[in-house]
């Protein structure tokens, strides 16, 4: 009865279904499968339905205000004229007749195209008929003068002369580039002109200084020694012409053979101080200011009288002699046993160089003063002083044949 009342679908059933079959009884009928029966499940009900909070409220937001349309001005078309006559009259007609706004302002965009166009089509000829330079440098020079930048971030050199060509385009179209060249090349004119006059305050014609009698007693004796010097030189060469290969051998031996004796004979300290100058005759070589004996290496003498240091030296080639230069602004002339036999003085500035002439009769120096002087060794007498150069001069040479001298 529990069981009854907990489940009221089971209360309803009939009687006839809760009667019990004897197992004698209980007939099966084997030609009918049994059919399976579902069980009955009781539906499950709720003791409660959940309650959802509720939903916030979706805030309005009142729409923006557009801004107003701007007000344009109608557009007053100008009366046409038809058949002679002028139309005044504001019919619907000519309302019409009235183009929209949208294609009068399309017209007039492919009308400025149109003459833009036109513009850049005439500026490129205008441009490719003007002469523009195609050196680099004559390029910038140009962009230079017309002030412009010399050159843009990633430009190269056909792109800045086409930058040129269609700036110089322009400006002869606003017909400026003349004007503009023609006061730029004033301007240059006068800044060449006023570097010509400065240089003309310094020389402004050539002068000429009047030699003494011993400059031409030199000169008379040193042609006499280079005309002979140059017939001995022109026979050699003659000889060679003729004979090419009997020089050729005898220079080719002669060099062989001191390439195999050439080695390592002596080393020696040439003094306390960093050597300027080495020096090698046939029986001693001077280290500046001291002379040596070969193959010994032993020193012979020691030359003191500079009160600078000495920069060179030179051997006479005919006389038992040599000369030194200093800083002193002096050249000296001594013997091979350290006596002093003439000393030079003249030059204003330090000396550089001293040479022999080939005779062994004269003496040529050269100075930071930027003259050089010639002398006479015998009398120690001033033959020539030449200038001319604008800088020190630190070379001296002269020609085997004794005609020329180079510095």
């Amino acid at each position: 009865m529990a069981s009854e009342e907990e489940n009221p679908a089971l209360s309803n059933l009939p009687e006839e279904s809760s009667a019990v079959v004897p197992d004698d009884e209980l007939m099966i009928d084997n030609s009918s499968p049994i059919q399976p029966t579902l069980p009955i499940i009781p539906p499950v009900i709720p003791s409660s339905i959940p309650v959802l909070p509720p939903i916030a409220p979706i805030p309005i937001v009142p729409p923006r205000p557009l801004a107003p349309l701007p007000i344009r001005p109608p557009a007053i078309r100008p009366p046409g004229v038809q058949n002679g006559e002028m139309r005044t009259s504001d019919s619907d007609s000519d309302e019409e007749e009235l183009s929209p706004t949208g294609t009068t302002q399309e017209a007039s965009r492919l009308v400025r195209n149109a003459a833009k166009a036109m513009q850049e089509f005439m500026m490129k000829k205008r441009a490719a008929a003007l002469a523009v330079p195609t050196n680099d440098m004559s390029v910038r020079t140009r962009l230079r003068r017309l002030g412009e930048p010399i050159t843009l971030f990633g430009e190269r050199e056909m792109e800045r002369r086409d930058r040129l060509r269609m700036l110089m385009a322009k400006l002869d179209s606003e017909g400026q580039l003349e004007k503009l060249m023609k006061v730029h090349e004033e301007e240059e004119a006068a800044s060449t002109a006023a570097a010509e006059d400065a240089e003309e305050e310094f020389v402004q014609y050539p002068f000429y200084t009047e030699g003494s009698k011993e400059l031409l007693d030199a000169r008379i004796d040193i042609a006499k020694y280079s005309i002979s010097k140059a017939a001995l030189r022109l026979q050699r060469a003659r000889r060679k012409r003729d004979d090419p290969d009997e020089d050729e051998d005898a220079e080719l031996d002669w060099a062989l053979n001191q390439a195999e004796s050439m080695s390592l004979n002596c080393s020696e300290l040439g003094d306390d101080r960093p050597l300027s100058g080495f020096l090698a005759m046939e029986k001693c070589s001077l280290p500046v200011a001291k002379i040596w004996s070969v193959p010994q290496v032993t020193k012979v003498c020691t030359l003191k009288g500079h009160t600078e240091r000495a920069t060179d030296v030179s051997f006479s080639p005919v006389h038992n002699h040599l000369a030194t230069a200093s800083a002193d602004r002096t050249a000296r002339l001594w013997s091979t046993d350290g006596s002093l036999l003439m000393k030079f003085e003249g030059h204003l500035d330090r000396l550089a160089r001293v040479g022999f002439h080939p005779s062994g009769k004269y003496l040529g120096t050269t100075s930071f003063d930027k003259t050089w002087r010639l002398w006479d060794i015998d009398s120690g007498v001033e033959l020539l002083l030449q200038e001319g150069h604008s800088r020190s001069i630190y070379g001296l040479a002269f020609h085997h044949d004794g005609s020329l001298r180079s510095i």
